[in-house]
């Protein structure tokens, strides 16, 4: 008997123990390698499937890597099917219009980035375009014939045997581009490409770059991005011109204002064009940023949305040629909505709590989205009558294991009163948790946004037990052009006010412990860190990444000149506002540990800025420490470096701010 019974207990246990979910764990850095990217979603002629890109960071090989997919969007059960598996990345699916081949980018054979294609029939990858210079865009012409192809210029040969590098001879303006080096006489272009006979004709010269192509529903005509004023490095002021497709065509240039036109897409009638507009150029990069179109024939374009006062971005006609779809920014969101060609009133097609980063509407009338929201990262979903139905499921196994916290809005106000918009994420296991350790992090850009996005890092910290605040504070986008330039030439001011009132309104809600606080960003994030150390000293710890601090050093070491002499003017003429605006003439008020992190190629904000705050803080006797990560520019690509950039955040926050 005494058998038998133990025999039941065992039985009853075993059944008991496979059926007890696993209870989820807290993330960790090493679930940054286990995550995966969804990217660039684009419909079958057909409307049955929907290719897409996935990239993961490679720990093991310390690289990342890209591969394309499909998925059934009739059936989204079905699992979706790999299409390349090279160690190379491949990108920028584009399906022909016949539907017969799948288009991409990849440098899989080390010759650099070609055009290659994939037969539907089945086969292997075969390489299709064969350029001395790397290919950045392509698109095919709507009967499937051709390719209109971005190219940059070959590199002249080297003259010396031995390969020793030529000297470097800059003539232009502008010096230097962030991940692209000393600027010399290459350009982008646009190139022919007759698929049958694989012989190209380039079709635009010049120095200028040539981007963004557009063909014709007729295949007759192409529209593309170009900056054709005198001095092109002198200004941003691209506009959308017109050609035949063919050699030594004459150009139509469609819009005549003096910022950034770019986006363009033609109507299904071929009779005007949809793009985005650029603001005033002499507002830089706080200028608003709204849908358009433009006749073909030229004249005067006609805003849509204006008067809404928010950003919109990558326009698409719809095919019935009644709309133009759209992503429309919005205090924390970016929706995807909708307005008449003729004009009126803008509707948001999807709205809510989340940011759509992508989207295309297919020739059949499917239309998908690339959509984030706090617990996930983006994946693709099918938009129709029914709503949202979920395609892509590429991190939903391993996220079911994790617990993650959720994210909070709030509103704070600040010293002036303006209201500003937060998110707040608390750790997932201390959801009432009171007196918490503090983070504030700071967005880049300045104009730029937090939103309703999956964030990895805020994730991170909530799991190492800390409240997480990030607010929008002006300059910011999202909350219109006033509330963006509201900073012009004035940095560190308002914004220090703005980001100070979020994290009072948490200490203020009993969640934030006032002597537990950290605070820290990259670029322009960093910068404002800068700014907030010198002001007070209430942040027992900060990290400052990629940022600026003695804004004289800048000028000709950054890729900024342009921006730098429209919001401060020539720093030999203005001297005494960019030592003013500058923290690192402020830095002996800083008393706050200092994290100072900077890729060594970072020509967007140069390591000499990190290397002067450091300096600075050693020499005053602080405690800091400097990190520098080798052969990396303004983002850190590598994986181990950026296993290595959470690790050092989270050390260094564990040992000031949770003492």
């Amino acid at each position: 008997m005494r058998i038998i019974l133990t025999s039941c207990a065992l039985v009853l246990f075993s059944s008991f123990a496979t059926s007890v979910t696993p209870q989820p764990r807290l993330l960790e850095i090493d679930d940054l390698f286990e995550l995966r990217t969804v990217g660039a979603p684009r419909v079958s002629p057909d409307g049955d499937w929907v290719a897409y890109t996935v990239s993961q960071l490679d720990i093991d090989a310390d690289r990342s890597d890209t591969d394309i997919f499909m998925s059934s969007l009739s059936d989204p059960a079905e699992d979706a099917i790999r299409l390349t598996t090279s160690d190379r990345s491949e990108t920028a699916p584009r399906w022909s219009p016949d539907g017969r081949y799948l288009g991409f980018l990849s440098s899989r054979d080390d010759e650099g980035t070609e055009v290659w294609i994939l037969d539907r029939r089945g086969g292997e990858a075969t390489r299709l375009t064969n350029y001395e210079g790397n290919v950045s865009a392509f698109s095919w012409s709507p009967d499937a014939t051709k390719l209109v192809v971005v190219v940059r210029d070959p590199k002249p040969e080297s003259a010396n045997e031995d390969d020793t590098p030529q000297p470097v001879v800059v003539t232009r303006l502008q010096i230097k581009r962030d991940g692209q080096g000393y600027l010399t006489n290459q350009y982008r272009h646009l190139h022919l490409f007759d698929v049958s006979t694989k012989e190209s004709i380039q079709i635009t010269d010049g120095p200028y770059e040539d981007v963004s192509p557009a063909w014709s529903p007729d295949g007759a005509r192409l529209v593309f991005v170009s900056n054709r004023t005198e001095v092109p490095d002198s200004n941003a002021n691209t506009d959308i011109f017109l050609m035949e497709a063919g050699a030594d065509a004459p150009l139509l240039q469609l819009t005549d204002s003096e910022g950034s036109d770019n986006s363009p897409a033609f109507s299904p009638d071929g009779t005007f064009v949809a793009y985005v507009a650029g603001g005033d150029p002499a507002d830089i990069w706080y200028a608003p940023r709204y849908i358009a179109v433009i006749p073909t024939t030229g004249g005067s374009p006609q805003f849509l949305g204006s008067d809404l006062d928010r950003n919109g971005g990558s326009p698409q006609i719809t095919n019935d040629g009644e709309h133009v779809l759209f992503l429309l920014e919005d205090e924390g969101n970016r929706h995807l909505a909708k307005v008449p060609v003729s004009g009126g009133d803008v509707e948001r097609i999807i709205a809510g709590e989340r940011n759509i980063s992508r989207f295309h509407l297919g020739s059949s009338d499917r239309l998908v989205i690339l959509e984030s929201q706090p617990t996930y990262p983006a994946e693709i979903s099918r938009v129709d009558d029914l709503g949202l139905t979920r395609i892509s499921r590429v991190n939903d196994a391993h996220l079911a294991g994790i617990m993650l916290a959720p994210v909070e809005r709030f509103t704070a106000s600040s010293a002036d009163g303006t209201p500003i918009g937060g998110f707040l994420t608390r750790p997932p296991d201390q959801l009432t948790g009171t007196s918490l350790p503090t983070l504030l992090r700071i967005h880049g850009g300045p104009v730029s946004q937090y939103s309703t996005a999956f964030r990895f890092e805020w994730q991170l910290f909530a799991a190492r037990g800390y409240a997480v605040v990030a607010a929008n504070p002006r300059g910011s986008s999202g909350y219109g052009f006033a509330f963006s330039r509201a900073i012009w030439a004035d940095w560190g001011n308002k914004d220090f006010d703005d980001v100070m009132a979020a994290v009072d309104y948490v200490i203020e809600s009993n969640v934030a412990d006032p002597n537990r606080l950290g605070v820290g960003g990259w670029s322009y994030g960093g910068i404002l860190t800068n700014y907030v150390i010198t002001k007070t000293g209430r942040f027992q710890a900060a990290i400052t990444g990629a940022s600026e601090v003695n804004y004289l050093s800048n000028y000709g070491t950054d890729h900024y000149q342009r921006q730098w002499e429209a919001e401060l003017g020539l720093p030999w003429q203005n001297t005494e506002l960019w030592i003013h605006l500058s923290p690192f003439f402020q830095v002996e008020k800083i008393t706050t540990p200092t994290l100072v992190m900077v890729g060594e190629e970072d020509w967007n904000v140069p390591a000499l800025n990190s290397e002067q705050l450091y300096q600075a803080l050693r020499r005053l006797g602080r405690d800091t420490e400097l990190v520098i990560y080798p052969g990396q520019s303004h983002g850190i690509r590598r994986p181990t470096y950026q296993r290595d950039r959470y690790e050092r955040y989270l050390d260094w926050y564990d040992h000031y701010v949770k003492q």
